[in-house]
């Protein structure tokens, strides 16, 4: 918590237990701690440097806890300080690109990146400066990172209140689990969407940046990405996303259906597939079900909603409250 301040783990954990005590000399907190008395000695060295402990007027082998509020407000205030002044280069950097990309040439408005690690490290670094929205065409075939990875670019920018908007490819519901997973992205406030398939690989930050995985070649086994700036070209992806978006059938979250006694939770979440354009083979392979037990269901909810198509289901299922709103 407190290296965003300039504390390593031994300096934070001995200020906490000192904070919590009178006063300790650097055995006894190197015993509580379980560390050598050397590293510990380090550590006091460092944060009464830094303002953080001082010698006990009493005992001089003993430290006392500066006020929490003095010596960390301090620090805070230091970081504050440095943020702002790289607040303003970043000012005078952004000036200085600007004048750059007036003058630049058509081929200069596209920056080539190679190599999957940069490509990863591009495809984070947008979600990180994301201000506002990021959207994203996902297909089903190799990820540019891990899902993990992308999760956690995902929820900083998701806390900083910037607006995710996401279409997934259909094919992609074929892996286990996969579903879980796009529930939990929609509980955490993205929207996502569902299309029969997809041209490309896409992603653009604040409408004012795209990422352009492309497929390895036999020339470039690690393959590599297009970094497209505002320019004509990122204008006619933009517009390709739009018109997948309008397109596509959304995930609604789990919560947008209603158990009642015409429907159960097992036919709400076929009801959230479904409504998505899933297969009944792929609503199978998410919910654990044979393919004759989804059709059966199915069946049975329509006769329920007294339909004759699917597409009745969806709009008979939204008048009877079997959605919520």
């Amino acid at each position: 918590m407190l290296d965003v301040l300039g504390l390593d783990a031994t300096e934070e954990g001995a200020y906490r237990r000192l904070v919590a005590l009178p006063s300790a000399s650097a055995e006894d907190l190197a015993s509580a701690m379980t560390l050598s008395v050397s590293s510990l000695a380090s550590a006091l060295s460092a944060l009464e440097a830094k303002g953080l402990v001082a010698r006990s007027t009493g005992q001089r082998d003993h430290f006392v806890a500066s006020p929490p509020s003095l010596a960390l407000g301090s620090l805070i205030v230091e970081r504050e300080e440095e943020i702002r002044r790289a607040q303003l280069e970043l000012g005078r950097l952004t000036e200085q690109y600007r004048g750059s990309v007036a003058d630049r040439t058509g081929t200069d408005v596209v920056d080539v990146v190679r190599g999957p690690q940069a490509v990863a490290d591009r495809f984070a670094q947008m979600q990180r400066g994301a201000t506002s929205e990021v959207v994203a065409l996902v297909k089903s075939s190799v990820a540019i990172v891990t899902a993990e990875e992308n999760s956690a670019s995902e929820d900083v920018a998701l806390a900083r209140g910037v607006a995710y908007r996401v279409v997934l490819e259909r094919a992609a519901f074929e892996r286990p689990g996969f579903m879980d997973r796009v529930v939990e992205s929609v509980a955490a406030g993205e929207t996502v969407r569902v299309a029969d398939s997809l041209p490309l690989r896409l992603m653009i930050a604040d409408r004012s940046l795209a990422l352009l995985p492309l497929a390895p070649t036999a020339s470039d086994v690690g393959g590599g990405a297009l970094l497209v700036h505002e320019s004509g070209l990122l204008d006619a992806l933009l517009h390709l996303f739009d018109l997948v978006w309008a397109s596509s059938n959304e995930v609604l979250p789990s919560g947008a259906f209603q158990p009642s006694d015409q429907i159960d939770e097992v036919d709400a979440r076929i009801l959230t597939l479904l409504l998505a354009g899933l297969t009944d083979q792929a609503i199978g392979g998410q919910l654990g079900m044979s393919l004759r037990t989804v059709q059966r269901r199915v069946s049975s909810l329509m006769d329920r909603a007294s339909v004759v198509t699917r597409f009745q289901l969806g709009h008979e299922a939204s008048r009877r409250g079997w959605v919520g709103a």
